[in-house]
């Protein structure tokens, strides 16, 4: 994880610590999904969903949404403003008993002065409720 020492607010120099300077901060633009990986419980009812995206200068936004496969939605997650590029949230599936494959979608975004959603990225994927394990 990148450390970022800033002297203050009206300081001209900031000094940034990187193990690999290709994953400097990106403006929001260019902020993305890296990976999104998906670990099922054995109560088939959570899911650990582990996020990497690209290391930011201003805090992103994610809306997750879990559709069953008749796609009624069984999760609903918002992360307001990510503190870290790479975190793990565990979700809980609202179906009383799981009914195997659930779609996801995982939106990143930014709240523009308006008011409005600027959309960076999304990626979506598929799970077995039934098949605990990573998937």
């Amino acid at each position: 994880m990148p450390l970022v020492i800033d002297a203050g607010y009206n300081a001209a120099m900031r000094i940034q610590f990187y193990d690999d300077p290709i994953r400097g901060l990106r403006p929001r633009e260019e902020v993305r999904f890296n990976q999104l990986g998906l670990f099922v419980y054995e109560d088939e009812k959570r899911v650990a969903l582990g996020f990497d995206i690209t290391p930011f200068s201003e805090r992103p936004s994610i809306q997750v949404i879990v559709k069953d496969i008749e796609g009624e939605e069984a999760a609903n997650l918002t992360v307001i403003e990510a503190l870290q590029p790479n975190f793990n949230i565990t979700i809980h599936l609202r179906n009383e008993s799981p009914n195997g494959v659930y779609h996801l979608e995982a939106i990143l975004y930014y709240i523009e002065e308006d008011g409005n959603r600027q959309v960076v990225d999304s990626t979506k994927k598929s799970f077995d409720a039934t098949q605990p394990g990573e998937q």
